[in-house]
């Protein structure tokens, strides 16, 4: 189960900055439904991040809402997006356009002994804010280590760091992990109690991602496997 401290701590003071411990609570980020499966504790939501592989970044555009899927990096209190110049949703996401983005992890399906009570054990963070660019070349090359060391931890020691011109030709966005909240479900179905004596199984099926032994793509130089792939996890902090 996921350690009780990320429980029943829903403010009830209104809106709050961020500060070292917790995100802001804002009027956006306030749980209406099923407020105690929220938390704003900065903890928890860095291991959802951390545990996450691809977020859905959704923003508005002239011709509508677009959400895409993309690859990303923490550092601190920042979240990091990269794409192509020329991607239309890099180019406006960059001038301070409000982004949402939304990371999910599913832990397991829950069965319940009715349609109505089936569900899904999962973790979640949503980040909403103004992302800008990262201008700063140095700073750029580095947000792009983070989000290669994000999907492969330490990746970014064993390959061949990008050189200027690669760095100048991605687009850096930075993302403050400031407005955010996080959102749990964990635990059995919660089934009527007119429902617990009909002969139906209910339960919990865990749902895990596995990573199987890594594949060389057979040219260059026969060279050992990466401890970065030979040994390759995600970080797993909040189990359920």
């Amino acid at each position: 189960m996921v350690t009780n401290l990320y429980y029943n701590k829903q403010p009830t003071g209104g809106a709050q900055p961020a500060t070292t411990d917790r995100v802001a609570v804002t009027d956006r980020t306030m749980l209406g439904r099923l407020p105690e499966r929220g938390s704003h504790e900065r903890g928890l939501v860095d291991e959802i991040l951390d545990e996450g592989l691809v977020a859905h970044v959704g923003l508005a555009t002239e011709r509508g809402p677009i959400v895409l899927p993309m690859v990303y990096g923490r550092r601190d209190r920042d979240l990091f997006l990269h794409g192509a110049p020329a991607s239309k949703f890099v180019r406006r996401a960059k001038h301070g356009v409000p982004v949402c983005v939304t990371v999910t992890l599913v832990d397991g399906l829950v069965l319940a002994r009715s349609t109505f009570h089936h569900s899904i054990n999962y973790r979640s963070v949503v980040v909403l804010g103004e992302a800008v660019e990262v201008r700063d070349l140095d700073e750029r090359a580095a947000a792009l280590e983070a989000i290669v060391d994000h999907v492969a931890p330490g990746r970014s020691g064993e390959a061949r760091p990008a050189n200027e011109q690669e760095v100048r030709g991605t687009t850096v966005l930075r993302l403050p992990i400031d407005e955010a909240s996080a959102k749990v479900r964990t635990g059995p179905p919660k089934d009527d109690d007119e429902d617990l004596e009909l002969p139906i199984w209910a339960g919990v099926v865990p749902v895990s991602t596995v990573f199987g032994e890594p594949v060389g793509d057979g040219i260059g130089l026969p060279v050992p496997v990466a401890p970065s792939a030979a040994s390759y996890a995600r970080p797993r902090v909040a189990a359920v």
